[in-house]
């Protein structure tokens, strides 16, 4: 049978979700759990890829196993198991051809910027002390609505078929003495949102008018965008499934 798992990971110490030779991820840590608790080798297909330091508060992945008998249980044991930073929020039945990464219809990210130095946001949040211009980034932020070729957000030499994303939703709020900004798309492309933040936080330093991304839209061109931001204020905060997909109710 196949499962969806639902989980959620705060980055710091992984070198993101994805197995690699060398580094400790977060599939090497869920899988290595989950293998033990089922007596089985078992393989977790995440619904993408994060990059080292970067958060989940949900993430699914999918992985075939013999019928679970009793499935609260399973997620408790591997909560037992699980580092104190990767928790288990649900296992559940889904049909045997449903794929975590290509059955998304939707992922939203959220980025955390700090205005000022706390010891609580180290490591969950960029620190930006010059003033922002929250107007202008917002301004900016609305030429990223729609669908358009985003290469110029994404990293050099990305192994994909097509730059094309639907950017749903994309604002700059401010929260309990943070800047966030949220964005929704269809997909993402590798880096794509860090690179769109730089760019935005250069609009509200002044560096650029608002209209400078679309400008950087239309070159597709990497160079012209701003710089990455740091991985730590980066969270994946949701991703949203057909309902044809799932067995049971959820």
């Amino acid at each position: 049978m196949r499962y969806f798992i639902q989980f959620s990971y705060f980055g710091k110490m992984y070198h993101g979700w994805q197995n690699q030779p060398n580094a400790i991820t977060v599939q090497e840590v869920l899988e290595g759990v989950v293998s033990k608790l089922l007596r089985n080798n078992i393989e977790i297909v995440g619904a993408g890829r994060t990059d080292a330091g970067v958060h989940a508060t949900e993430m699914f992945g999918h992985f075939d196993c013999e019928q679970i008998g009793d499935i609260k249980n399973l997620v408790y044991r591997i909560n037992a198991f699980l580092p104190d930073d990767i928790a288990v929020q649900n296992i559940f039945p889904v049909k045997n051809d449903a794929h975590a990464r290509f059955d998304a219809i939707e992922r939203s990210y959220e980025y955390w910027v700090c205005r000022e130095k706390n010891p609580f946001f180290k490591d969950m949040a960029h620190l930006v002390k010059l003033p922002l211009d929250i107007d202008l980034m917002n301004h900016a932020a609305g030429f990223l609505l729609g669908r358009q070729d985003f290469e110029c957000f994404s990293k050099s030499k990305s192994d994909v078929k097509t730059y094309l994303c639907e950017v749903r939703n994309a604002i700059w709020i401010s929260d309990e003495g943070k800047l966030i900004f949220k964005i929704t798309a269809d997909r993402f492309l590798r880096n794509m949102v860090r690179a769109i933040v730089g760019t935005l936080l250069d609009v509200g330093l002044g560096k650029y008018p608002p209209s400078h991304v679309k400008a950087v839209l239309k070159s597709r061109d990497r160079s012209e965008a701003g710089v990455s931001v740091p991985a730590k204020g980066l969270y994946l905060k949701s991703i949203s499934y057909p309902n044809t997909i799932f067995k049971n109710e959820r």
